[in-house]
């Protein structure tokens, strides 16, 4: 998945110049809905909610897919609700006495607050919000165990930013990243291929 969104997003922004001729400088504000697929990369500080007898923790990463609507006030100004799977990322783990493996499910709603600043043909935009999610945690030990399944609800900081431009005067294509404050997992991030549909 990593490679493909590389190779896309490249190929994507190579083109930019010959799909210039395409922005809507007539479309600057309204409704609009999308969704994307990305990579989740968790890294995970501990699991002190679980047990601290848990040490090192293997980061992991998987896929992910989002759906999103919004309404752009004007050309720089917008605001928009994500619903944001960041799948099943999960690896192995060590504890005193056993090792093992976890396995994370996380999944929620985003709103986000989004700048915006046209540039040419393109246009680069950045967004702060808070995101309001579930995790459903599961951790298999080796013998003597037991296994642990962990459900919890958290909302963290969310803030990203990237590129995007517009094709067939409705179509807007975009190249982004965020970064999630996860709870016990702070420098988790992700990265997104978006399309969306301008109203």
């Amino acid at each position: 998945m990593k490679t493909l969104i590389s190779v896309v997003a490249t190929g994507s922004l190579a083109a930019l110049p010959a799909l210039g001729f395409a922005q809507d400088a007539g479309n600057p504000s309204g409704f609009y809905v999308g969704g994307g697929i990305g990579q989740f990369n968790l890294n995970v500080d501990n699991f002190d909610d679980i047990d601290d007898a848990i040490g090192d923790v293997i980061d992991s990463d998987d896929n992910a897919w989002k759906i999103f609507g919004g309404y752009r006030f004007n050309r720089h100004i917008a605001v928009e609700l994500a619903y944001i799977d960041l799948g099943e990322p999960g690896d192995q783990l060590t504890s005193s006495g056993s090792n093992g493996n976890y396995r994370v499910n996380i999944g929620g709603f985003a709103p986000s607050l989004v700048g915006i600043l046209p540039v040419g043909p393109v246009e680069l935009f950045g967004k702060i919000g808070q995101y309001y999610y579930d995790v459903d945690t599961r951790i298999d030990l080796d013998s003597p165990g037991p296994d642990i399944d962990t459900s919890h609800s958290h909302n963290d900081f969310i803030w990203g930013g990237g590129v995007s431009f517009v094709v067939a005067q409705r179509v807007e294509l975009r190249a982004e990243y965020e970064k999630i404050d996860i709870e016990d997992a702070g420098d988790s991030d992700a990265i997104w291929l978006n399309a969306a549909w301008r109203f």
